[in-house]
């Protein structure tokens, strides 16, 4: 079995906004597309025409209905990927010593060379963030793109997990989650950032910020119906006064 280690440098991670992100996907697109061009092995589909389709993704958005106790409902749109825990379950089940979490950032990786897909380790992740690729026959899960954080190829701008570069209502930040001062750990802190399903112990790394309540209704075409001016100005001023007159 692997063994975590007892502390790590860095503690790398995603914050994700549940009141920002608009359930788009483009997140879940983008990261298929990077792995599947530039990490290991590709993430695979079968009868992706089909009437079954089924593939491989590293991360999912579902989306719910929920209704507050105070306020009216609300469409809660919820990413989901691993969460590079700091007790991984995954990580101590593996036989092989495939699953790991590197020292120097927390990541937690899977080595597919040393898989044998034996998937104890998507039964021990209570996330279910773990995904056997059925044409490699290996785990797959999140990497935070580690082949672009480092790539001192790529523009510094563009050396974050794609899923954060790509999404268009900023609701994915990244970040070290170690250091107090970063921004990520300061949206956590100022919003109330929380763990997904604290109880099973397992110290994920990623936070999600909770969506800011809706104590009233609002209409967004409001201000475009107001009228712009109280009494008619110009040529329809002109042709009001003259048609009252008639």
């Amino acid at each position: 079995m692997t063994q975590l280690p007892t502390h790590t440098e860095k503690k790398l991670g995603l914050v994700i906004d549940l009141d920002t992100c608009v359930g788009c996907h483009a997140c879940v697109v983008s990261c298929k597309g990077w792995n599947t061009e530039n990490y290991g092995a590709p993430l695979s589909d079968q009868q992706p025409y089909g009437a079954e389709p089924v593939g491989t993704f590293l991360n999912r958005v579902h989306s719910y209905e929920v209704q507050p106790e105070t306020g009216f409902a609300q469409t809660i749109h919820f990413p989901k990927s691993c969460l590079h825990c700091e007790d991984a379950p995954c990580v101590t089940v593996c036989p092989t010593g495939a699953s790991y979490k590197r020292v120097e950032d927390g990541i937690v990786l899977v080595n597919e060379s040393d898989c044998i897909g034996c998937g104890l380790c998507a039964w021990a992740c209570p996330y279910g963030a773990r995904e056997m690729d059925l044409a490699e026959g290996v785990m797959k899960k999140c990497t935070l793109c580690v082949d672009r954080i480092y790539n001192e190829n790529l523009p510094e701008e563009d050396r974050e997990p794609a899923c954060v570069r790509t999404c268009p209502s900023n609701a994915r930040h990244f970040g070290d989650l170690a250091d107090k001062d970063s921004k990520v750990s300061k949206l956590v802190a100022e919003r109330g950032g929380f763990d997904l399903m604290p109880e099973q112990g397992t110290k994920p790394v990623n936070k999600y910020l909770p969506p800011r309540p809706k104590d009233e209704e609002i209409d967004i075409l409001a201000p475009f119906l107001e009228p712009i001016a109280a009494e008619p100005t110009g040529f329809l001023g002109w042709l009001d006064r003259t048609l009252e007159k008639i």
